[in-house]
């Protein structure tokens, strides 16, 4: 049975979709292909027919994972809620993203995993780090009214703090702590004078 070009980009998508989250929640080595095929709705056979590779999937669903606070940005360009310094540093340091590592940041869940990944992945996680904390570094400059050079020096502070944050938090036993831990953090970011 053929099937029409809008139906392969939408099977894609869905395969790309659901192995964005399941690595996030799992680990890259935490889920084989069977298994996410299956979890997309569909047979093994059919993975080769979208990938080349497992390593062409996972550097497609790092990337598509690590779009997060640009699908926000382009929201917001559409009428959505505005993106914010305080409004990405809220969204990325509460108890939802902790708690749903599949549907947050890639580098929060992954970031040891992607260290050891081969250079298509970690070309495409590079540029996507690098994008992110560009965004974070135009809002800190819109905000503040800061130079380039400072700007862009927190925002790379930033964006390591929110991931080490968010990782202690979920590697934490005490719900206290762990909450301590995002409240804090959150805290010395958005007033960085505390």
């Amino acid at each position: 049975m053929r099937h029409s070009k809008t139906e392969k980009a939408n099977t894609h998508k869905r395969i790309v979709a659901v192995a964005a989250k399941k690595f996030r929640e799992e680990g890259l080595t935490g889920i084989g292909i069977s298994d996410l095929m299956k979890e997309a709705g569909l047979t093994v056979g059919g993975f080769y027919k979208h990938f080349k590779s497992r390593d062409a999937l996972v550097a497609e669903a790092v990337g598509s994972a690590l779009d997060l606070w640009q699908r926000q940005v382009d929201s917001a360009a559409s009428g959505g809620p505005p993106v914010t310094y305080e409004s990405l540093v809220d969204g990325y340091l509460n108890e939802t993203h902790r708690d749903h590592p599949g549907l947050g940041c890639a580098v929060g869940a992954l970031a040891p995993d992607l260290a050891r990944t081969g250079k298509r992945t970690r070309a495409v996680v590079t540029q996507k780090i690098r994008n992110n904390i560009e965004l974070l570094a135009t809002l800190i400059r819109g905000a503040n009214g800061k130079g380039s050079g400072t700007a862009r020096s927190r925002a790379i502070i930033t964006y390591c703090a929110l991931v080490g944050a968010i990782g202690m938090a979920r590697a934490v036993s005490d719900e206290e702590l762990s909450r301590e831990i995002l409240k804090t953090v959150s805290q010395h970011l958005k007033n960085p004078t505390l």
